[in-house]
């Protein structure tokens, strides 16, 4: 299978911010998650097992959970995506050296470990392609580039922001947009957001309504997502403008019903501003709020508790001129009938519809939307406004 060269960065407005690999059909790719699948810096791994438009994925490298399936350690459904105890294991799987290896752990501080670039170089040397979603730029790194070029193989540093030049300011473009944004915030980092997002797209559109997602991390553009940015690599003066840009790009090549923009930390978190960029960039007229009753401190940072969902809704509709319109839920660290009485309880003490998108039919999420929207019915001739 032939490959392209190393990317480089795209000026077109239609695209992302990282020029990826055009892939043919059928490219094949193993997960590289070592001690993290299924857990919350795993977040890349558990992203393209639920979904991967752009990669056939083969199987997941992680020790601590080798002999399980993907999906049943995820949702408790089989997938036929195993977990294997290395790299030689995932290439014995596959009868053949598959086409990709993808980095698939999230840390927060976007770094490898020593034991990390050794599997990563061990690929390379196997002729594996690296995808890598890390704040570290494996082509700037020396011993990175002279094993892909010895190799022949092409890394792709999915995170590397475009020139200066090319990143785009706020503009106000937004306000041409017609049709209704909704994004998908947060009370905490990796807590399904992104999940929920891709969910609630396929949802609407099995339900006759034409919705486009607008990434803003680095997991939705290795899935495939054709519009998105990761937010977090950028200058903080570009972040909204970049939102604006992708949304504006989305409507433009897509004349979608409505668009569903993928959030990013929490607008209360005390380490990360992303989601005021997004709230900024892509001035949604509905936000749904992602909450993990079952979490008590912050993911990365156990020293801070995690806000509560009234605390996190009141706070969005302060500091932006929009609604919170509903509440998913991250069923972790629940039994059912904990889930089941948080769902009722946010409902009562909110007043907003809340459901499970994992394990609660997803026309509970179109429900959500609609009654939000009611102009996006196919039932209703009109679905244009905002």
């Amino acid at each position: 299978m032939s490959h392209p060269s190393l990317p480089v960065a795209s000026s077109d407005s239609s695209a992302h911010s990282w020029a990826e690999p055009q892939l043919p059909t059928g490219t094949t790719a193993v997960i590289y998650c070592e001690g993290q699948f299924g857990e919350q810096d795993g977040k890349t791994a558990n992203g393209l097992v639920r979904h991967s438009e752009k990669y056939e994925i083969l199987s997941v490298i992680d020790s601590t959970h080798a002999g399980a399936d993907a999906g049943m350690l995820l949702d408790g459904t089989t997938i036929g995506i195993p977990i294997l105890d290395g790299l030689t294991a995932a290439i014995a799987h596959a009868g053949h050296v598959p086409d990709y290896l993808i980095c698939g752990v999230a840390p927060a501080d976007g770094l490898l470990s020593p034991g990390q670039r050794t599997v990563l170089l061990d690929g390379i040397a196997r002729g594996m392609h690296i995808i890598n979603g890390l704040h570290e730029f494996l082509t700037d790194d020396a011993e990175f580039v002279a094993a892909s070029l010895l190799a022949g193989v092409t890394i792709t540093d999915i995170r590397r922001p475009k020139e200066k030049k090319d990143l785009h300011l706020f503009s106000g473009r937004i306000f041409d947009v017609t049709c209704p944004r909704i994004a998908i915030l947060g009370t905490d980092g990796a807590i399904g957001k992104r999940t929920t997002a891709t969910l609630l797209v396929r949802a609407l559109n099995d339900h006759g309504i034409h919705a486009v997602m607008v990434g803003t991390g680095q997991t939705t553009i290795i899935q495939g997502g054709k519009y998105g940015v990761a937010l977090d690599a950028l200058v903080p003066q570009f972040c909204s403008g970049e939102v604006e840009n992708q949304v504006v790009a989305a409507f433009e090549g897509e004349d979608p019903d409505v668009i569903i923009v993928e959030g990013q930390g929490a607008l209360s978190h005390p380490a990360y501003i992303t989601s005021a960029h997004i709230l900024r960039g892509s001035q949604p007229a509905g936000v749904i709020v992602q909450h993990a009753p079952g979490r008590k401190n912050l993911g990365d940072f156990p020293m801070v508790a995690m806000p509560t969902v009234e605390s996190e809704v009141a706070l969005i509709e302060a500091f932006a001129d929009t609604k919170v319109i509903g509440i998913t839920v991250n069923h972790e660290n629940l039994s059912e009938a904990q889930l089941s009485a948080s769902i009722d309880e946010i409902e009562l003490s909110l007043g907003l519809p809340a459901t499970d998108p994992l394990t609660r039919p997803l026309t509970e999420l179109v429900e959500m939307v609609l009654q939000a929207f009611p102009s996006l019915s196919p039932l209703q001739p009109s679905r244009s406004g905002v």
